[in-house]
């Protein structure tokens, strides 16, 4: 499918976006958002048929007979072996974030763990999913490409610990992704951007730079969903992204209860790409893995590219999962299945919150900027409307206080709030205000955080849904006292 097709596919109406086919599995046909949140994934087991999924809370699992646990081990059947690599629980909280997302899912079958595999792997955080995709197709010597624009957790992850494994990262404005073009080289192996850029929101331009990755490059691309609500606000699979990675700690989650994060495969990219020299592209996948005894996994007759394409999926979780130890626990994975099921209502209400507080900021005589997507202002404004569901824009946004000085302003507005907490986390069910520059973005120098997007004087809230007329009541008199503190 083209990107043109996919974009049609995703953005025409809020009805068609709800129940957008999911591809070629008898069990993701056309069910709406919220079936597939409350339902997808898990099937009764068959002696105590309990309706919630159970909590697997085990290390191990045991093996039927000497020749199933050698089976297991080879990859000649699917079953859970051992946690850190497969369990249950965290197959559901996969099959459904994976269908959310909007990936194809040819292998999920009736969801039979025995014989099955996710499209997404379940991770321990959203840090861990990020660096683990990117472990699972690079190493040293290789490099990829990045928007400026980043979480400050994921820019420190890129900038300092992936070049201490040999891996660079090269840097672009997201708002030019011309650039792309001017720092790649025969290693470069993938894109990568957010949905919203964190904390200026602005929107990549999908298109374009899936044009840019697949067709001239002959990379994937890689997309931070975190901010698109695991599908709900916006579909990166059905843009032109190959691979998503999401921080299931935010909205997915949504209580503030449970750290967890989530990789999904796509399987929308051939792995077996060749070098002008003849030499596979992404030898970690396309090349004979080592560690199973030369298998060709690119070849392989359900997961291999000419299959379902589900090459990455598999080799995340049963080489790099397995090596680098970064799982999700089952009870963490229960609490964020808890999260899912009510997605939607939580999206929605966080989203009108979001709309009517960016509008009210504007408004305010005390308030000198405001950003979010839903204002015409916003660069990215069109850009929201085209790719994301409709009336959805974001839950989080940023404004600057009128005062003479910003950053005392923004200090005192933080400590002014009452109802809305100030903590680094966003997509709770509460309000949360932070100020970045000292906090989520305090690594990076100045030069860097203007390059993140980051001001000085920047308030960045994450919209819970409170009654709106709380919220701005909190804001109202945290404002006065910030405004009188930055012009004393």
């Amino acid at each position: 499918m083209s990107t043109e097709q996919k974009l049609t596919e995703a953005v025409a109406t809020d009805e068609e976006y709800n129940h957008a086919a999911y591809g070629k599995s008898t069990n993701v046909g056309k069910e709406g958002f919220n079936t597939i949140m409350l339902h997808h994934g898990h099937k009764l087991d068959g002696e105590n048929r309990a309706r919630a999924p159970p909590i697997y809370q085990t290390t191990s699992f045991c093996f039927e007979d000497s020749q199933h646990g050698a089976d297991l081990f080879a990859l000649s059947k699917l079953g859970p072996i051992y946690t850190r690599i497969m369990n249950p629980t965290c197959h559901v909280l996969e099959y459904r974030i994976a269908a959310l997302e909007g990936a194809p899912c040819t292998t999920h079958g009736d969801f039979d763990n025995a014989k099955t595999l996710p499209s997404a792997l379940a991770t321990a955080s959203g840090q861990a999913a990020q660096l683990q995709a990117i472990l699972t197709f690079m190493k040293a010597g290789d490099n990829f490409i990045a928007a400026s624009e980043l979480y400050g957790g994921t820019f420190s992850q890129f900038k300092h610990t992936l070049k201490g494994l040999g891996i660079e990262v090269r840097f672009f404005d997201v708002s030019k992704p011309q650039q792309i073009r001017d720092l790649a080289d025969a290693n470069t192996k993938a894109v990568y951007c957010e949905t919203l850029s964190n904390p200026s929101y602005q929107i990549p331009d999908f298109e374009t730079i899936a044009q840019i990755a697949h067709d001239e490059l002959k990379v994937p691309l890689m997309v931070d969903n975190t901010f698109g609500m695991c599908g709900y606000t916006c579909r990166p699979l059905r843009l032109g992204a190959d691979i998503v990675v999401a921080s299931c700690t935010k909205w997915i989650g949504g209580h503030g209860t449970t750290i967890g994060g989530v990789i999904i495969d796509g399987s929308s990219f051939d792995w077996r790409v060749k070098n002008a020299d003849g030499s596979s592209k992404f030898p970690l996948l396309a090349d004979p893995q080592e560690s199973y005894h030369g298998g060709n996994f690119a070849a392989h007759p359900i997961f291999g590219c000419d299959s379902t394409n589900t090459l990455f999926a598999l080799c995340a979780r049963v080489k790099t999962l397995r090596d680098c130890g970064g799982c999700q626990s089952p009870f963490n994975a229960f609490m964020l299945i808890q999260g899912l099921e009510t997605l939607s209502l939580r999206a929605r209400a966080t989203s009108q919150n979001a709309n009517a507080l960016a509008e009210w900021l504007e408004s305010n005589e005390n308030v000198s900027w405001v950003s979010h997507t839903s204002l015409a202002s916003h660069p990215s404004h069109e850009k929201a409307k085209r790719y994301f569901r409709k009336g959805c824009f974001g839950g989080v946004l940023s404004f600057g206080i009128k005062a003479k000085n910003g950053k005392v302003a923004g200090e005192k507005f933080i400590s002014s709030c009452k109802l809305a907490s100030h903590l680094a986390n966003v997509g709770d069910a509460k309000t949360l205000v932070i100020h970045p520059s000292s906090t989520t973005h305090q690594q990076l120098n100045a030069d860097d955080q203007k390059k993140a997007g980051v001001k000085p004087e920047m308030i960045r809230v994450s919209v819970g849904y409170e009654d709106f007329e709380d919220i701005v009541q909190d804001f109202e008199k945290a404002l006065e006292s910030a405004v009188k503190a930055g012009n004393a």
